[in-house]
């Protein structure tokens, strides 16, 4: 295939035959101008409409047709029972496995609650001992605190008591070598009484 230049023109050159574009386009132009002169000439006249029979092929082919639309449904409904039963099977095995993994998870979750709650008793506990032995100290301190400040007033009561309205009251009685004593000490409201018996070395 070679190309071909002149002033206006582009030439193509196929088997040393040379084709104008331009000149076939005019001529495509003529054409057409020449087939709507020819249309605009010609008596308009109403088609004859011819009524033939559908042959045994036409027929046959219609009821292939039909056949091929009537498989083609049964064959769809099919594969939609198909896959509605896979679907179904799969939702319930999904089902199951969902089920059993999620009383796995309940049963997991109730043992972590009971270890939790031990570890908590625990704990609750530890502090409770440590609360109850911490305060049995503080107690105690105040206790031995009001004890000591107790005796040292009882003391000292009882001495003032001693030197102000205490007196003594007694009496002995003698009986062969023995000598019986009586001691009442009188320290305001109460009462000290001795009482003894004393062996004297007297021989006969």
């Amino acid at each position: 295939m070679g190309c071909l230049y002149s002033k206006g023109n582009v030439h193509f050159s196929i088997d040393d035959e040379i084709y104008d574009i331009k000149e076939t386009r005019k001529q495509q132009q003529k054409e057409k101008e020449k087939e709507e002169e020819e249309k605009k000439l010609r008596p308009s006249s109403t088609p004859k409409v011819e009524h033939t029979w559908p042959s045994k092929l036409e027929l046959s082919l219609q009821h292939l047709s039909q056949k091929t639309q009537n498989a083609r449904k049964i064959q769809a409904w099919w594969r939609g029972t198909l896959v509605r039963r896979s679907l179904l099977r799969a939702a319930l095995s999904a089902w199951i496995i969902q089920s059993w993994w999620r009383k796995i998870l309940a049963k997991r979750q109730e043992k972590n609650r009971l270890i939790i709650l031990h570890l908590m008793a625990q704990e609750t506990r530890a502090c409770v001992l440590i609360q109850s032995w911490v305060r049995m100290l503080k107690i105690r301190q105040n206790y031995c605190r009001l004890c000591y400040a107790t005796r040292v007033i009882q003391a000292s009561w009882r001495w003032y008591n001693c030197r102000t309205r205490g007196f003594f009251q007694g009496s002995y009685e003698l009986v062969g070598n023995k000598l019986r004593l009586r001691l009442d000490i009188f320290l305001g409201s109460q009462v000290c009484r001795i009482s003894d018996c004393i062996s004297l070395p007297i021989k006969n």
